[in-house]
């Protein structure tokens, strides 16, 4: 390794800086064509763009000293994300960030920011411990960040690493992509089937308290649909980081699963009582996020394993004789059940959750079992592609976690 030197990450990067939200918080942010990115937009190795905001051009100009650019490295510096790190794409700018993102912008002559970012990422306990020094909620400094000892081989080494993790995080954002126009083809063919009725235009309709709909279809709650509504375990279990069965939360679902690599993991003795006491996810059983992001996350088992849920996720296990799972998953993902969800079955204003004994008598129109029959095999090919690109988008995952620290310590040779 006599190749590689080390310096401050100070020292390399001519951007080290968080922004600032607009004066008013985000009730002030007036729309218009330039984001302003926030630690939720932030993740690990990908950007997000739910709930991604845009201000006008006088506040822009107001942040043009946090302006972003094209390859910048994002990192989340406060809250319970902190210490995520991504590059920003191109579709994202012109954009700026508030006061919990820092934009870190390496010296092109010394560094490549995606082996910053790939940097970060081998260091993301350390930053995680480093976070947790203040009295109150978990921060990373401009001076932390700046103190951070990073050791560069050349710059062509430097990109021969990167071009190897990049391969795996490109494959990975492909499956994604994929994925979201799968999603959205299931969703269209659901919404011309079941909302729009567009089959079953020449049949006879009739009145319900819900519009007109298909003779012979009906208005079910989500209680009559399913066998058991409920959540997981209101009892949390200390963490005991060297067992291996998952005890998971809200905060450990992704768009279609689990990340499993920071949950808490519990002992056999604790499974069995969470297993008693039905917080054990069954196949086909479908999963919805009640707390927080209520509905953000909805994704139905396709294995049963060895795990257990938090209260902030419930389960809904459908009555096989009434709907599908895969059927009732869409009607969930609905945008007009998230409204409605929003407007009369969350309570909690720190934490807004879902009150399930008040969203069980959810009413829906539902068409017969038979009219289901006729299309259910399409949702289970579609969910099936999903579900087998999730998988190996973990797989090369999992591959690019363990070859990071080993190519970053220059244990392994590129």
């Amino acid at each position: 390794m006599e190749e590689w030197k080390e310096y401050k990450l100070g020292d390399i990067c001519t951007k080290i800086g968080s922004g600032a939200t607009p004066k008013g918080g985000k009730e002030s942010y007036r729309g218009g064509d330039t984001s302003l990115i926030r630690s939720q937009n932030v993740l690990d190795f990908s950007f997000s763009w739910d709930g991604l905001a845009y201000i006008n051009k006088e506040q822009a100009l107001k942040l043009n000293g946090v302006e972003v650019k094209q390859g910048d490295v994002l990192l989340n510096i406060t809250g319970d994300s902190v210490a995520r790190v991504c590059i920003v794409p191109k579709s994202a700018l012109p954009a700026r960030v508030n006061q919990h993102v820092s934009i870190i912008r390496g010296n092109s002559n010394i560094v490549l920011n995606d082996y910053i970012l790939y940097f970060l990422q081998y260091k993301k306990l350390f930053l995680l411990s480093l976070s947790q020094g203040g009295a109150t909620r978990n921060a990373l400094t401009k001076g932390m960040i700046e103190e951070l000892t990073i050791s560069l081989p050349a710059l062509s080494k430097q990109a021969e690493i990167v071009s190897i993790l990049k391969s795996l995080d490109d494959k990975i954002e492909i499956n994604r992509r994929i994925n979201d126009n799968l999603e959205q083809q299931a969703q269209a063919l659901f919404k011309s089937w079941f909302v729009d009725f567009e089959p079953f235009k020449d049949q006879p309709f009739e009145e319900s308290e819900l519009g007109m709909i298909p003779k012979g279809w009906r208005i079910v709650s989500l209680n009559e649909a399913c066998i058991k509504v409920t959540d997981g375990s209101h009892y949390s279990p200390k963490d005991s980081p060297l067992e291996d069965i998952p005890m998971l939360s809200v905060k450990d679902m992704q768009h279609n699963g689990f990340d499993y690599s920071s949950c808490k993991k519990i002992s056999e003795e604790e499974y069995k009582k969470m297993k008693a006491n039905d917080c054990v996810p069954l196949k086909n059983d479908i999963l919805v996020a009640k707390d927080g992001s209520y509905l953000k996350e909805i994704f139905m088992c396709l294995e049963e394993k060895k795990q257990a849920i938090l209260s902030s996720i419930a389960i809904f296990r459908c009555n096989s004789n009434v709907v599908y799972p895969e059927i009732l998953l869409q009607i969930l993902r609905l945008p007009k059940i998230r409204k409605d969800v929003g407007d009369n079955y969350v309570s909690g204003t720190a934490l807004p959750r879902i009150v399930l004994k008040d969203f069980k008598k959810y009413r829906f129109v539902l068409a017969p079992i038979e009219v289901q029959d006729k299309i259910i095999e399409t949702f289970r090919t579609i969910n099936a592609q999903i579900y087998k690109n999730e998988d190996e988008s973990r797989r090369l995952a999992q591959l690019r976690d363990l070859l990071l620290p080993k190519l970053m310590s220059g244990e392994i040779k590129v």
